[in-house]
């Protein structure tokens, strides 16, 4: 194997390790969790940037991040969340959707690029 690529594999390796310690996700997995979020909570959350609760005491999606770190909410996914608003189902998510869905809720906080025109 040639020094070139030897050094491209290393790079595209340790990027891949800075962008999951930086809580990075690609593309594809935050459009899967916005479409795990739309299926099984849109009925009662805010799940974007700017829509309403459709239930009074379901907290917003996009202000989670400020509660508490949503990696934590990981456990809490796998095992069945049971608490939340008093009439929320019980939410129960196997281990490749949580990334997905946290992928998704990590990308509310982060900043939105400006709009070219």
């Amino acid at each position: 194997m040639s020094r070139t690529i030897m050094q491209r594999i290393c790079f595209a390796t340790a990027l891949g390790a800075v962008m999951a310690a930086q809580g990075w996700a690609a593309p594809a997995d935050v459009a899967r969790g916005r479409a795990i979020a739309e299926a099984r909570c849109a009925r009662c959350h805010a799940i974007g940037r700017d829509d309403a609760a459709k239930h009074p005491e379901a907290p917003n999606f996009r202000d989670l991040h400020r509660r508490w770190p949503v990696e934590m909410m990981q456990e809490a996914l796998a095992e069945g969340i049971m608490t939340g608003h008093p009439d929320m189902p019980e939410a129960r998510f196997e281990a490749d959707e949580i990334d997905a869905f946290l992928a998704y809720l990590d990308s509310l906080a982060a900043p939105q690029a400006p709009v070219s025109r």
